[in-house]
């Protein structure tokens, strides 16, 4: 139902500590980050380790995906692009790569996690 939120397109970048893209919530409303479930990324179909992906809504404090069930102080807002980094020398080589992020939600008041999932092809240069 949201996977049109995940992965905006052409947002797919490197970054000197590796590469980014961006992402919408997979809900209508705003929630604070410790209603983060899941976020994974994949390459090429191979997954990226948990402990190399990093998550900001603000793009000033990174969170780690064993942190963000502690952070009620921040809230993802719909509308509000978030990004998601993928710590990896170099980033991405040059060329073309399939990419899929699945970002997954909870709200207070629905019993089950709200999923999105996107895979995008992405040309890096």
């Amino acid at each position: 139902m949201f996977d049109n939120n995940v992965f905006i397109e052409g947002t797919c970048r490197n970054v000197s500590e590796g590469f980014e893209l961006k992402t919408h919530i997979t809900y209508y409303r705003g929630i604070p980050l410790s209603m983060i479930n899941h976020i994974a990324v994949t390459v090429d179909d191979v997954p990226v380790p948990r402990e190399a992906i990093r998550f900001t809504v603000d793009e000033i404090d990174w969170f780690t995906l064993d942190e963000l069930p502690t952070v009620t102080f921040y809230k993802w807002e719909y509308g509000q692009a978030a990004t998601v980094r993928v710590l990896q020398p170099d980033g991405l080589a040059k060329g073309s790569h399939e990419v899929k992020l699945q970002v997954v939600t909870r709200t207070a008041y629905i019993p089950i996690p709200l999923a999105g999932e996107k895979t995008r092809t992405v040309q890096i240069s």
